[in-house]
């Protein structure tokens, strides 16, 4: 079995974004067991897994990112969209399209403390479209 489906995320303010249940909502009836593909149609957000628990984690890798990449260098040229434009774009790259998770017995096999995040990279980034691939049997 092979399903597929296009969603939105709500929009949300530049930052990673605990989406789990957001994700689990869109999604068909999983398989007994198989593999869950989510894409993020854009240049400028990420999807990815990581802490669901404590939302330091989420604030901290924000202040990580901002010291890796940040907004307002002399040395971009890509600069007509805005500020925050290229260090997204730049972040988007380091953290990915996609993600991949196993479906174990109808359920999302994620870990205790896993979550799936919207990394929003820009401080408007508007909704985003996931691609959700579920396939199994």
């Amino acid at each position: 079995m092979t399903s597929q489906s296009t969603f939105s995320l709500a929009p949300r303010p530049r930052g990673f974004h605990l989406v789990t249940r957001e994700v689990m909502q869109h999604l068909p009836p999983l398989p007994r067991r198989g593999l869950l593909h989510l894409f993020i149609r854009h240049t400028s957000a990420a999807l990815a897994i990581n802490e669901n628990a404590d939302p330091d984690v989420r604030r901290d890798l924000m202040q990580i990112c901002d010291r890796l990449v940040p907004a307002c260098q002399p040395y971009y040229a890509h600069t007509a969209e805005g500020d925050d434009d290229m260090p997204a774009h730049a972040l988007s790259v380091l953290a990915g399209t996609g993600i991949m998770i196993p479906v174990t017995d109808g359920r999302l096999a994620l870990g205790t403390w896993q979550g799936i995040y919207l990394c929003e990279f820009r401080e408007h980034g508007g909704a985003r479209q996931v691609v959700a691939t579920v396939i199994g049997d």
